[in-house]
């Protein structure tokens, strides 16, 4: 009896092929968003400028080894650098946008009113331009360190660390050169204020 031969389907090679393909331009669009150059790159991952160049260009295929540790580095998914689609996941997953190599990421998606987004700022030199507008807004920084220029006050804030203003005080923030970036930003209307809730101290029997 002849043996039945197994072998991957035509239609799965072409995909896994269109899979490939795509990797390196994202790569790129990945790496310019977050205002990484290439050397930056190979000394955060440990992989030569020559074989980064060669991933994006599409002369290099990529492999786990090579994606893993730039996953790390762009603080990214690994199925965000292939492309892979969410699979049984209902939630919404919000587009990324980018603005002046800023990338933010919206966590509303109602119009009017409260508005969050997770920002994360490139490392890169800016001259401050303080600007003001109606509104209110609170800061949030998940990683990095963040400058803050409001009014008379220029402060750098760290992991951790929380902001809130009036925006009708003239402000900025953005990098401070050292490293990229990562915090929340709630804006909302003039006077739409935020609130922490914090649980009450317990009053001791002395003072009961």
């Amino acid at each position: 009896m002849a043996r039945e031969e197994s072998h991957t389907p035509e239609g799965d090679d072409g995909a896994t092929e269109q899979v490939l393909t795509a990797v390196g331009p994202r790569l790129r669009r990945i790496r310019k968003e977050r205002g990484a150059t290439l050397a930056g790159l190979s000394a955060a991952t440990g992989i030569s400028v020559s074989t980064l160049s060669r991933l994006e260009s599409g002369g290099r295929k990529p492999s786990l080894e090579l994606l893993l540790p730039i996953a790390r580095a762009h603080q990214v998914p690994l199925d965000e650098l292939v492309g892979a689609p969410p699979v049984g996941d209902p939630r919404v997953r919000a587009k990324p946008i980018v603005r002046h190599g800023r990338t933010m990421v919206p966590l509303t998606r109602q119009p009017g009113g409260l508005q969050a987004y997770k920002v994360i700022e490139p490392q890169r030199t800016a001259e401050p331009e303080p600007r003001t507008h109606e509104g209110y807004e609170w800061l949030y920084v998940l990683s990095g360190r963040l400058r803050l220029v409001l009014g008379e006050h220029d402060v750098v804030l760290t992991a951790g660390e929380a902001a809130e203003f009036d925006t009708r005080v003239p402000h900025w923030f953005g990098s401070t050169g050292e490293g990229p970036a990562e915090f929340l930003s709630l804006f909302g209307p003039q006077g739409e204020r935020m609130h922490v809730r914090a649980q009450p101290k317990k009053r001791s029997a002395a003072e009961g």
